[in-house]
């Protein structure tokens, strides 16, 4: 894909799945919602969670984001990722309500918006700063496969 398609790629799909180093070794891999900040994935979670737990022992991160069923269909994009950790309460809170309107949870009222405040207390922000970006898109192979 083109830097434009992956733009308009990441910006319309909706779940991203988010690998870190689990403390046994293992690959830990969990979807989360995100927002986009310029060429940034940004995702919240709670601050207790394992995600939070390895990227706070290794910041490396492993992002993809794919759609299609079919094989001709496949596309998708991951990007290698430095992970910086938030836990100021307004930038999670901040966060928190961008990630609710780009899925409409909620309406974003000020009664709203102290829920998020409240459950922002609990998470931290992510902000995924990539590295190394590979895409794909299978529909440009033309039968070619």
């Amino acid at each position: 894909m083109t830097d434009e398609e992956v733009a308009a790629f990441l910006a319309q799909e909706r779940v991203v799945a988010c690998a870190t180093h689990g403390p046994r070794g293992w690959p830990h891999l969990m979807p989360l919602w995100y927002v986009l900040r310029r060429d940034e994935i940004w995702a919240w979670t709670y601050a207790k969670s394992q995600k939070a737990r390895n990227l706070e022992r290794d910041d490396r991160a492993t992002l993809q984001i794919e759609a299609g069923d079919r094989y001709e269909e496949l596309r998708g994009v991951m990007i290698e990722a430095h992970t910086s950790i938030h836990r100021e309460p307004e930038v999670v809170a901040e966060l928190g309500g961008e990630i609710y309107q780009r899925y409409g949870v909620g309406a974003l009222g000020d009664a709203f918006m102290e829920a998020v405040r409240a459950q922002a207390a609990k998470r931290v922000a992510l902000q995924f700063v990539p590295s190394q970006v590979a895409s794909w898109d299978h529909r440009k192979l033309h039968g070619v496969y």
